[in-house]
């Protein structure tokens, strides 16, 4: 890599082996590492396991959601991942060498943060050491490796291998965030549902400077890549991530050699650009997951729960949805604030959000690479009225980019008592909007923590041990002053309405009025008390 200089973290002395801890969280990637920070963040201690000594190799997920950044602000890095990587909220699909359509993904203004930021996946995994490391909370044991996980009525017994001795731990509490590949979930004779698709495709990350706009470009039977598909992000570094279809008679090993790779990238940019292969891989689509995410004590998360393809950017992105969801439910349990039933309304609301993105991903791969001749032809026929039509546009699927789970059928929604014609039902992930506090530029989402209620008007209504944020039509002392009137229309706020929010900011109920009772009632049912 001629653009990153990896981290090694060192392994010291084993002090504590036989030892039991609250929190085990295993991989020490992307996912583990964010679900680590985030209960670090709300003051609970965490053992993280990884099998290696440094951060993730290639660029790996680089397109982080609106959303994500919004959960990486919260954990103190989102302003950090803005400034170093590359936005982008444009998308272009070609058909051969023709260009479709464009989309922007992101047209109104009025959000901190953009409809994405591509960034490689190893920067936020160091960034996230860091953070975690700054918490002095979490304990992150590089080089040791997880051997076996076995589930007990009130704890996890890990066994694990350093380079200098085996020892075993228990944890009350155990996070396998270990990946496709989860020892954690062999141990406990898992197995995975869904589909692997029968093709390949090709990664090839290159440092080019060339000066193109940062944008998503697609393109479905290109020709320079005849009978396949291409994808083109740029990154920071002046690194670009390319993607080729390759088909699945490919050879993956013959495929890696660098020189076979030039090639592919020459005839895709022309012999006058100058660039450097960085990273090389080849991958196969798998759609699949567990069929519960929870099992006793053990939870799984990212891509040790599910996988998808990485069309739609779905899998980095949903992984730390997994960790925003779980952490603040295990921190109140581990509080003695919510009942142990409150952790099965993780499997309630992140399957149904893995079943979707599972769902878009398998429409995207059915898409982009076509089974027969009939499907081809479908598709070819959709792209070719695109190109003329707006209605074909969105038949065409070259990967229904991320969005955050709006979790619709939780149990812990209390439903709304009054007719709304629009704002956000109980389950939406919350909006932001520009706000001024005291007459400086600010925004909603940076002070929703905790259990949060807004509230709407000249007149602030508050409840003891739920966090207030009033929102006010014209400035006031203490208040966040909707100077543009977005925060009232996105939440089809008047005067006098309230919204409670959950830690992970998800909508958990809604009143046109004050009403203390009905306030307290629906924080009970956030948080699973009967």
């Amino acid at each position: 890599m001629s653009t990153y200089t990896y981290p090694r973290y060192s392994c010291p002395p084993l002090r504590d082996a036989g030892a039991r801890h609250p929190v085990v969280v295993v991989g020490g990637g992307m996912v583990g590492l964010t679900a680590a920070l985030d209960l670090a963040r709300r003051g609970q201690p965490v053992v993280l396991l990884d099998d290696d000594d440094t951060v993730s190799a290639g660029s790996r997920a680089i397109c982080i959601s609106k959303r994500s950044l919004e959960i990486y602000s919260r954990l103190g890095i989102g302003q950090r991942l803005l400034a170093k990587g590359v936005t982008w909220n444009t998308g272009k699909v070609f058909f051969r060498d023709r260009l479709v359509y464009e989309f922007n993904l992101l047209p109104e203004p009025g959000h901190e943060f953009p409809a994405f930021v591509n960034l490689q996946q190893y920067y936020l995994e160091q960034w996230l050491v860091e953070a975690c490391a700054e918490t002095g909370l979490v304990d992150v044991r590089w080089k040791h490796r997880v051997t076996g996980a076995e589930n007990r009525a009130d704890s996890v017994t890990l066994t694990i291998e350093t380079p200098r001795e085996k020892y075993t731990l228990t944890a009350d509490w155990l996070l396998a965030c270990d990946g496709a590949h989860s020892v954690v979930r062999e141990s406990l004779a898992l197995p995975f549902v869904g589909k692997v698709f029968r093709d390949r495709f090709l990664i090839a990350d290159i440092v080019m400077h060339v000066d193109l706009p940062a944008e998503r470009r697609f393109w479905f039977a290109p020709t320079f890549h005849a009978g396949g598909s291409a994808l083109m992000h740029r990154q920071a570094d002046d690194v670009w991530r390319l993607d080729f279809q390759l088909g699945w008679d490919a050879d993956p090993e013959a495929e890696r050699d660098p020189e076979r790779v030039a090639a592919r990238v020459r005839a895709m940019l022309g012999p006058r650009n100058k660039f450097e292969l960085e990273w090389v891989s080849v991958y196969t689509f798998r759609c699949r997951r567990l069929e519960k995410f929870r099992h006793g004590r053990t939870f799984f998360l990212g891509d040790a729960a599910h996988q998808v393809s990485p069309f739609g950017a779905r899998g980095g992105n949903g992984g730390t949805q997994d960790a925003d969801n779980l952490a603040w439910k295990l921190d109140a349990v581990l509080r003695g604030t919510a009942p142990q039933s409150l952790l099965d309304s993780y499997d309630a609301e992140r399957i149904p959000a893995a079943d979707e993105n599972i769902l878009h991903s398998t429409r995207s791969t059915d898409f982009i690479t076509p089974k027969n001749d009939a499907a081809r032809a479908y598709r070819d026929a959709v792209l070719q009225l695109a190109a003329r039509y707006d209605f074909a546009r969105p038949l065409v699927n070259s990967g229904r980019l991320s969005r955050p789970a709006v979790l619709r059928n939780t149990p812990l929604n209390t439903p709304d008592d009054a007719p709304w014609t629009g704002g956000l039902p109980p389950g939406t992930p919350a909006i932001d909007a520009p706000l001024r506090r005291d007459g400086t530029d600010d925004w909603l989402l940076r002070h929703l923590h905790g259990f949060s209620l807004l509230s709407f008007g000249d007149t602030p209504a508050s409840i003891p041990g739920i966090h207030t944020v009033h929102v006010s039509p014209q400035p006031a002392p203490g208040a966040l002053h909707d100077y543009a009137g977005l925060a009232s229309s996105r939440y089809d706020a008047k005067p006098g309405t309230a919204i409670l929010l959950r830690p992970d900011q998800h909508v958990a109920a809604r009143w046109r009025g004050f009403d203390p009772a009905a306030i307290m009632t629906a924080w009970k049912t956030a948080l699973g008390i009967p």
